[in-house]
């Protein structure tokens, strides 16, 4: 799918607020609310528009803890059995296959050091792992969603 400037702003305009009605967004962007929502429509039929979601403040929630791992494998570990072992980790959010010195990298959010420890020796137990390099993050200066504009970049 073709993506033109319109759908552009519209993304823009649901990326800040996926609760706006479709006549908020269309008179954001200068569209009808039925114009809107039928792009709209086609952005999620087309994949662009994968999920509609909420930002949570996970310290509140009590999982405060947040740590990237880099995985050291002792064999390529891009296959569907390895990111199901990763998957069934409940503290890791996002698995990703790297280029470098380690060969996955993974973004884990605990409720506490002790629980990070867990994961870590769970991360141990996954077929294929020989070691792990942590990285805590001790504050966050913002973290920032995909946005339309880093398109344009």
């Amino acid at each position: 799918m073709s993506i033109d400037e319109m759908d552009r702003a519209l993304l823009e305009q649901v990326q800040q607020d996926a609760t706006q009605s479709y006549a908020a967004l269309g008179q954001a962007v200068g569209l009808s609310a039925g114009a809107a929502h039928e792009r709209v429509r086609k952005l999620k039929a087309s994949g662009v528009i994968r999920r509609t979601t909420i930002e949570v403040d996970h310290a509140a929630l009590g999982s405060g803890v947040l740590a990237y791992v880099l995985l050291e494998t002792d064999s390529w570990m891009g296959d569907e059995p390895t990111a199901r072992e990763l998957r069934e980790i409940p503290a890791i959010e996002e698995a990703h296959i790297i280029a470098g010195p380690a060969s996955v990298l993974v973004k884990v959010r605990t409720t506490s050091t002790e629980a990070l420890q867990a994961t870590l020796r769970a991360l141990h137990e996954v077929d294929g792992v020989t070691g792990t390099q942590t990285i805590v993050v001790l504050e966050s200066f913002f973290e920032r969603p995909p946005t339309v504009k880093q398109l344009d970049a």
